[in-house]
């Protein structure tokens, strides 16, 4: 299902990829897509596996209210691969009412007042200085795994959105079936959401690193500040390898001052922002602006253009990696943290 990028099968992988995969296989059940993917660079997988991981997967925050979080991201970012199987999840650890109701827009009707107010919280995420931020339906001591949640589904979801082949999990156009067929990858992912895991088991596989000013909001955790940390470092070194100064300093610009809104339909606003730098930096940032705003409207010809001047797989993964960590950290920073 992966596209553009070619990273080796799971069955070939050495060394601490291989260590990562039999941790991801057994905690999630399976190595998906988005961890074969990162597999092009250790540093980068051993950053998303971890942060995900000790965000989502484990800690003092229900799953179903985590779920919930990256449901309604997905809804937000347009993205049905990721709405699927967090949907999917949310049935597994039996909320499917409140699957239907994020993916149907019907949040009012979500009966339990803490989930409710959380989806809409998120749902608001995107435009900066929202009221409905300034006082946020969580407390201090779970900061790190909402907001933890909510910025690497911002992260996921474009990556998703921009490599994978098929824009559904679920692949099925009847909608009777396609409800079954939830259903039941419900009923294969409950067990193993139900076995015990221990937090931070996925830290053996990260360094030392400084977590970013901008993600604060992590540090009252320990383990996942430096998931965070290690992730924002991969993410760095990934820019700087493929992005030169100019390019990375207009990406960031425009990013920072976003509001949350969808762009205006075409390119146009692309070529404005991309206007000052030469040709291929304008095809990194070209690429760069719509993974981090509109990663629907990327296409075979925008990664051509990119291909031009960027041939290597990992340069492809470095560059969208980059974009979709540095939209997902803005939306974080601007987030106001419960005292």
């Amino acid at each position: 299902m992966i596209k553009y990028i070619q990273p080796a099968p799971v069955s070939e992988a050495d060394g601490m990829v291989s260590e990562m995969f039999k941790q991801i296989k057994r905690d999630f059940g399976l190595v998906g897509d988005l961890f074969v993917m990162h597999s092009l660079s250790p540093s980068l997988l051993a950053g998303v596996w971890a942060a995900f991981r000790e965000t989502e997967m484990v800690g003092i925050v229900p799953r179903a209210i985590k779920e919930a979080v990256a449901t309604a991201v997905a809804k937000a970012n347009e993205c049905p691969f990721c709405m699927d199987a967090h949907s999917t999840m949310l049935m597994a650890v039996g909320e499917s009412d409140v699957a239907y109701q994020i993916l149907g827009g019907q949040i009012g009707e979500i009966s339990d007042r803490k989930l409710r107010s959380i989806v809409e919280w998120t749902l608001a995420t995107r435009v900066p200085h929202s009221p409905i931020l300034q006082e946020p339906p969580f407390t201090a001591k779970e900061t790190p795994e909402i907001i933890g949640t909510l910025v690497m589904n911002n992260y996921i979801t474009r990556m998703i959105d921009v490599l994978l082949t098929n824009k559904s999990l679920i692949s099925v156009k009847n909608s009777f079936f396609s409800k079954l067929t939830k259903r039941l990858v419900a009923l294969l992912f409950s067990s193993n959401l139900k076995k015990e895991k221990t937090i931070g088991d996925s830290l053996v596989f990260l360094r030392d690193a400084q977590l970013p000013d901008d993600l604060s909001w992590a540090s009252s955790n320990p383990v996942i500040s430096k998931a965070l940390a290690n992730l924002a470092a991969a993410v760095d070194q990934a820019g700087e390898a493929d992005l030169d100064d100019a390019t990375r300093s207009v990406i960031k610009q425009y990013v920072d001052e976003w509001n949350g809104a969808k762009p205006s339909v075409g390119r146009g606003w692309v070529e404005q922002v991309v206007k000052p730098l030469d040709a291929p930096s304008q095809a990194a940032a070209r690429l760069c602006l719509l993974t981090a705003i509109a990663p629907y409207q990327i296409d075979d010809t925008l990664i051509d253009e990119f291909r031009a001047f960027f041939i290597e797989d990992r340069q492809l993964l470095n560059v969208l990696a980059w974009a979709s960590f540095t939209v997902a950290r803005k939306i974080g920073s601007h987030l106001t943290v419960p005292v």
